[in-house]
């Protein structure tokens, strides 16, 4: 009993088996995780260095560079930035994709480490970071009042993020948007000039102090103690009583000389929900969750926190990833449904039985595929269900094949079971021919590099798991319920819709082929000139993209005011947009962030780590429209465009990896005013590109500092040393670090000394500044200094190592980002660059070299797996070449469809064109293949041929039909990620369905492989010759 037979004879273990497999098929849908977005891990790290006092150009050389040489000493590194303003340097290192991004953490940490010792030793803080699209906040809550202080908001905002982290589930909870407290000691300047004492005195023995050192362990008869040391402060009274010195016979305390309080830092971040004060509290979740589930215990939780929150905060809910989760997953659900009944449809020339036959297969299929996903550890996202409906029109084709077979069968008179077996062993070799090319289209695109394919591997992962478990269906349960369901007694010329479908065939088909075939190569090669012609003039019109818009209705809004401005200034703008907002009825909710970005809700959205200068707005519509919501969009722009003194700008959320913006030009070089001239020609040039809007130029204002000019010999006369004066000006305007304290509950705050003040530094505080003489006088800053204004960088880029101004631009709804990309690179190559001056592009183009470079390996690694199976399957190059003509049609075919419909050709839509090369394919296999097995029952060749052709249209139509079918709602979604991809398989489907069936078997008769004719002459196989 052969494999085929068994299956239909022993069906009892056939009905087990699948029963088995869709019991897992169910648990797998239940269980898998639910998540808005693929994870995928990036080799990527930010290290924060914090540098209290220090300007942009001693930031860059006592920080960023040595950080930088140490880095650049890994291998496998890809690009090194950094990032140097006031008093803080951020430096990005990215690896290439193939490397384990954990162990090049372990790396990376360990360079940091060796080369601390080397750097400054008043760095307040060295940081080294992730970059983790998988740590997305699911949740964003926001603690409302308007008359609560800070300090009880801080405290609520602990106890909910406590109570969020003890939640199954959650990762882990942060809070923002409120000033840290702090343990201030101010410091009474005259009564330590009468003592003759200075900070630097106090600022030790604050230390000494505070210095926890374990005292080891010691050994008392048979037992072992370990030793404990008097240790940090325990309470206030503890600080308040450190002696710092002696003086007149008595002891000095720090009580006598300060006061010590609680207090909050400088207002860095401040937040506001709908344009209330509150502060924030975020939750992400673990691997491998469901975010429904996460999202519902936090849910509970949060209800139970509000009881008993006091009646003047109040919690509100506002990002919550799961509604944008459910709204995904609904709509391509819907469009799941609408798909399976249009594949039912397009079924109905193969009568009722066999087209219920036929549906079993998509539950069956789909089972087996979802349990293949589930044990391969991925989730079920846009992505995912977009492979499955990628793979719906496609599952039911080997189905369709055997069903139509099978029927033809009986009709010819065998039995149910005879026909079944017979059927199926005749196209056996022809339909898994048929899945394995399908096959090869999808793997190469499971093994693509580069932060692209990781996003988008989940697609062709979930297509070929779908596609090969229909071939497993097609050729057992399918036969079996076939041989049970279908009619014995079936009409020759099969149903009414069957029979219409046959008439137009013989009518319409048969008489243009017998034409073709009568001038083969006129037909041939003008198809092929004109399916050239077309490629290659379309293709150039359209252009190329990479990723699109994400389909949300969430945006941020982007605030930046020039360097140097405060926190004031941009509230003020802020507000400004917080006006437009409420006047809008469309808006849900917003989040408004200054002088910090929005935490992270987005998974190519890192954050912006923000100063005075800079905040933004994070919005909800109340829903989202593809066509409705881009206008809006501009509108609003438009409404913002006006204000003065301030940089406004919508910035809609992206799919695929993270860019800067679509366009970003580096310029390259090392002098600073160079550079910066050279920018500022960059800009303008971008500018006055048709196509681009909201170009930033991030150094186009230069800041003004204040710089403290000492008079050295007065100084040294009175005995005053430099060191003293910049510590008394610290003092007065940030404070010195002093050690951190902890509480009871193990939190831990800075100890900041400082002179006394509780409002923002200005320049009265630094009139008030006096210091200590070597007499014990004190004297006012301004009689031993000068404050003087100067100009100096705002901040200093570097680009692997070199300094760089990067100019960026969004580009014009209605303007292709390839095309006014490549303007504006024409108009840079125009421009007189000096010597050792150079500029880089990044943004899309950037992304698109990498993830296209490793599209065209993936397209000629498909092609060849294809050319493989073929040459396998016929065991002839003719017949392998045959085949192959039909692919030029279908690229056509899709290129022609995404000019119709408006989409350029992105990295979706090029994944269309791969995956069309294995499904088209697959339908010229099943025609070469029926005309090989004529000719080697003695039918001469231009009959073979055009019988073949008329069979084998109604099986290659009905497979082409439901493919379109299960596309269709895909690509009427209007979606930039999803309706390129499907408009690019219905194109090239309808091309090769009709043009590539006149074709092909035009070119088998120019080039007929050569055929072993059948002994037995009938249903047995073909032996094909090289």
């Amino acid at each position: 009993m052969s494999f085929l037979e068994f299956p239909i004879r022993r069906y009892q273990f056939t009905l087990v088996a699948f029963a088995m497999l869709v019991a897992l098929g169910i648990t797998s849908f239940l269980n898998i995780p639910r998540q808005e977005d693929p994870y995928f891990p990036l080799a990527a790290f930010q290290i924060t260095a914090i540098y209290p006092g220090a300007e942009p150009q001693d930031v860059e050389r006592r920080i960023a560079k040595p950080i930088e040489d140490r880095l650049s000493e890994l291998d496998d590194l890809k690009s090194v930035e950094s990032h140097s303003k006031d008093g803080v340097a951020v430096i990005l290192a990215e690896f290439y994709s193939l490397v384990d991004a954990d162990r090049k953490y372990d790396e990376v940490v360990r360079e940091i480490n060796a080369l601390r010792v080397l750097l400054p030793p008043e760095l307040a803080k060295l940081e080294i970071r992730k970059i983790n699209p998988g740590l997305v906040n699911i949740v964003q809550f926001a603690l409302v009042s308007a008359d609560a202080s800070y300090r009880e908001l801080e405290d609520q905002a602990r106890n909910l993020k406590d109570t969020l982290k003890s939640v199954d589930g959650v990762r882990t909870a942060e809070t923002w948007a409120y000033p840290p407290r702090e343990l201030r000691i101010a410091l009474d300047l005259p009564r330590m000039a009468e003592l003759q004492l200075n900070s630097e005195q106090v600022l030790q023995a604050l230390q000494g102090a505070n210095a926890n050192v374990p005292g080891g362990s010691i050994d008392i008869g048979s037992r072992n103690f370990t030793l404990k040391t008097s240790g940090s402060y325990k309470s206030l009274e503890e600080v308040r009583d450190t002696v710092v010195a002696v003086t007149q016979h008595r002891m000095v305390r720090v009580r006598d000389i300060a006061e010590v309080s609680w207090n909050t830092q400088e207002h860095g971040y401040v937040g506001r929900y709908n344009g209330q004060r509150a502060v924030f509290v975020t939750a992400n979740q673990k691997d491998s969750y469901n975010i429904f589930g996460v999202r519902d215990r936090i849910l509970e939780a949060a209800q139970q926190f509000q009881e008993q929150l006091p009646r003047h905060i109040r919690l509100e809910l506002g990002f919550d990833q799961s509604r944008n989760v459910a709204s995904r997953l609904n709509r391509l659900s819907a469009d799941f449904a609408i798909a399976i009944a249009l594949v039912a449809i397009t079924l109905l020339p193969l009568g009722l039985r066999a087209a219920g036959v036929v549906m079993i297969s998509i539950p069956l299929s789909l089972a087996i595929g979802i349990s293949i996903l589930h044990f391969l550890g991925y989730s079920l996202n846009q992505i995912s269900i977009a492979g499955f409906v990628v793979a719906l029109g496609l599952l039911v084709d080997d189905s369709i094949v055997v069903v139509e077979n099978i029927a033809r069968f009986l009709r010819a008179g065998h039995s149910r079971v005879q026909a079944a077996v017979l059927a199926t062993k005749q196209i056996f070799q022809a339909i898994v021919g048929c899945t394995a090319t399908i096959m090869f289209a999808f793997l190469p695109l499971m093994l693509l590099t580069g932060n692209a394919g990781k996003f988008i591997r989940v697609l062709p992962t979930t297509v070929v798991a779908t596609v090969a478990a229909s071939l497993l269906v097609a050729l057992t349960i399918i036969p079996f319920l076939a041989s049970r369901m279908l009619s014995g007694h079936q009409a020759p010329e099969g149903n009414r819709v069957l029979q219409a479908l046959t008439q137009g065939i013989h009518r319409f088909y048969q008489p243009l082929l017998h034409r073709a075939l009568a001038r083969p190569r006129w037909t041939v090669w003008g198809s092929l000139a004109v399916c050239l012609a077309v490629m290659l003039i379309v293709a150039g019109i359209i252009g190329f993209s990479l990723f699109p818009k994400a389909d949300t209705p969430h945006f941020l809004v982007v605030v930046e005011t020039p360097d140097g401005s405060s926190l004031a200034e941009t509230d003020k703008a802020l507000r400004f947009v917080e006006a437009r907002l409420q006047d809008m009825p469309q808006v849900d909710w917003f989040f408004t962030n200054l002088g910090h970005g929005n935490p992270q809700i987005y998974y190519n959205e890192m954050g912006n780590e923000g100063d005075a200068s800079y905040g933004d707005i994070f919005v909800r519509l109340t829903s989202y429209d593809t066509r409705k919501t881009p206008r809006l969009l501009d509108e609003l722009r438009q409404r913002l465009a006006h204000y003065p003194n301030a940089r406004i700008y919508v910035r809609e959320f992206q799919n695929g990896p993270p860019i800067t913006a679509p366009i970003a030009i580096r310029v390259i070089g090392h002098d600073l005013d160079r550079l910066y001239a050279l920018a500022a020609q960059v800009e303008k040039l971008v500018a006055a590109t048709p196509g681009t809007r909201d170009v930033e130029n991030p150094v186009r204002i230069q800041r003004t500092n204040l710089k403290l000019e000492v008079d050295a010999q007065k100084a040294a006369l009175l005995g005053v040393s430099t060191a003293e004066l910049d510590r008394a000006t610290r003092l007065a305007v940030a404070g010195l670090p002093a050690g951190r304290y902890q509480d009871l509950d193990g939190e831990q705050y800075d100890i900041v000394l400082r002179s006394p003040m509780n409002a923002r530094a200005s320049l009265t505080a630094l009139e008030q500044v006096r210091v200590a003489t070597s007499t014990g006088q004190t004297l006012p800053l301004s009689q031993l200094a000068d404050l003087q204004f100067s100009a100096a960088p705002t901040r200093i880029h570097r680009y692997n190592r070199d300094r760089a101004v990067v100019i960026s631009a969004e580009v014009r709804s209605g303007y292709n980002t390839d095309k006014v990309t490549g303007a504006v690179l024409q108009r840079l190559n125009q421009m007189e660059w000096p010597r050792g001056y150079h500029y880089v592009p990044g943004g899309e183009l950037e992304s698109r070299t990498e993830s296209f470079d490793g599209l065209q390996s993936a397209t000629i690694i498909a092609l060849l797996g294809i050319i493989a199976v073929l040459v396998l399957e016929f065991g002839s190059f003719k017949s392998t070449l045959i085949v192959l003509t039909v692919v030029p049609f279908g690229i056509a075919g899709g290129i022609v469809m995404l000019a119709l419909t408006g989409y350029s050709i992105s990295f979706t839509a090029t994944i269309g064109f791969i995956a069309l090369l294995g499904i088209e394919t697959k339908n010229s296999i099943l025609l070469v293949d029926f005309t090989n097995r004529l000719r080697a029952d003695g039918v001469p060749l231009d009959e073979a041929i055009e019988r073949a052709g008329e069979i084998r249209f109604l099986p290659i139509l009905l497979t082409s039909a439901t493919a379109i079918g299960g596309l269709m709602p895909l690509a009427l979604q209007n979606s930039g990620m999803y309706s390129p991809l499907a408009w690019v398989i219905i194109g090239g489907l309808i091309s090769s369905t009709f043009v590539a069936r006149i074709v092909t078997p035009v070119v088998y008769k120019l080039i007929p492989p050569a055929i072993a004719m059948n002994p037995h002459r009938g249903l047995a196989d073909t032996a094909v010759l090289r």
